[in-house]
């Protein structure tokens, strides 16, 4: 019972965006008591509809990776990195911290597809979707006329979850928004990685990346294999470029759930060494040793 407490999974149920939402109100209410929910629970609903296909002039999400419970995971993980911060006396205004978060939920939106666009899927759209996730946030925040530094630090925080950007080259506003900046990139990457079905859904990736003619891999072991290098890049990353901010989530669960733990990097070392074992296997078996969330008979349904 215990080993299962100090899972991620067993917390807070990551498939039902309504949970993640609760448990991001209940800490950010830890820090502001008086906080205003009206525009994060805007930015929150509008979200769900466009991922889901609702949104005015949007197509549904069709990236199978990239998709609403990603973007739920990032929106998590930056809350719990925003709440373990302030506990250790680091400073944010409340409008920076409705800011972080709505920057999160905003950070892939570069996916989707409008409505007159019925080529491919949303992944054609990889190499720039960060562009394209920075035009969503615009025309959200100038809709609802938020001041304009909204848009300006939004931007600042989205360019940080481009694995090939220098934050230390982003003009950022202040220290606040740019440790901001960094968490959102934290997250991004904690989020996907830490997914109990993270090894199954690389499959996914691996054909997003195809589509969007990300030109390194072959075939899904190529790309398997050269995950193994995409840990160990990420891991410099977090210390390096993103300022270490994932420190946070020791306090963080040591303050939320009484666990002296970071249980990000414990999710995210099993998926290391499982994906070690899976190497080791045959090579071209590593389909049937990835059976989490039915992603391999989705794979066949395609022909994939």
């Amino acid at each position: 019972m215990e080993l299962a407490k100090n899972r991620l999974s067993a917390l807070i149920d990551m498939n039902d965006p309504e949970a993640v939402m609760a448990e991001v109100r209940s800490l950010v209410s830890i820090l502001f008591p008086s906080f205003d929910f009206t525009g994060l629970n805007t930015a929150f609903d509008d979200i769900k509809r466009l991922y889901r296909g609702s949104y005015p002039g949007y197509r549904p999400c069709n990236t199978e990776y990239h998709n609403l419970q990603h973007t739920t995971d990032c929106f998590l993980a930056m809350a719990r990195l925003i709440h373990g911060a302030m506990i250790q006396e680091e400073k944010f205004s409340l409008e920076n911290v409705s800011l972080g978060l709505m920057a999160s939920l905003f950070h892939d939106t570069g996916y989707i597809q409008t409505n007159d666009d019925s080529e491919g899927t949303g992944a054609k759209y990889t190499l720039v979707h960060v562009q394209r996730s920075i035009d969503f946030m615009t025309s959200f925040f100038k809709a609802r006329s938020y001041p304009n530094r909204y848009i300006h630090d939004g931007t600042d925080m989205l360019k940080c979850t481009g694995l090939n950007v220098n934050i230390h080259e982003i003009d950022f506003t202040s220290s606040e928004t740019k440790m901001l900046g960094q968490m959102l990139g934290t997250a991004d990457l904690l989020g996907q990685m830490a997914d109990r079905t993270y090894l199954e859904k690389l499959l996914f990736l691996f054909h997003e990346f195809r589509e969007g003619a990300v030109p390194i891999y072959s075939s899904e072991i190529e790309f398997l294999c050269k995950t193994e290098l995409f840990f160990k890049m990420t891991h410099e990353r977090f210390d390096g470029d993103l300022g270490g901010v994932r420190r946070y989530m020791i306090p963080h669960f040591k303050s939320r759930w009484n666990i002296d733990a970071d249980l990000y990097a414990t999710a995210i070392q099993r998926n290391q060494e499982y994906l070690k074992r899976i190497l080791e296997k045959p090579e071209n078996g590593h389909r049937q040793y990835l059976r989490r969330g039915n992603v391999v008979l989705k794979l066949k349904k395609r022909g994939l």
